[in-house]
């Protein structure tokens, strides 16, 4: 069994990414599910090195949907303002 803080880590991260999840934008991809699923497989880890290389990739997981959802606010910008940023005069 993991150690109480590794623990609370696991427990922060999951929460995070449930947060996140909540405006993914394809409901299609079943972002829940996945992370759900990724959690419940490495419930039973033991390893100190394996629990951390599972909250680092967990981590990645955080930083790339945070990027996501920049891009798709960045887009959304763009869209509504085309020509403004382009066309200095």
């Amino acid at each position: 069994m993991a150690c109480n803080s590794t623990r609370l880590r696991a427990l922060a991260l999951y929460k995070e990414l449930h947060r996140l999840g909540r405006d993914y934008p394809d409901p299609s991809y079943d972002f829940h599910g996945r992370m759900r699923a990724l959690f419940e497989k490495n419930r039973n880890l033991t390893d100190k090195d394996e629990i951390e290389n599972a909250l680092k990739l967990g981590e990645y997981i955080k930083r790339e949907t945070l990027a996501l959802y920049s891009l798709r606010k960045y887009r959304h910008l763009k869209r509504m303002y085309p020509d403004s940023m382009s066309d200095p005069s």
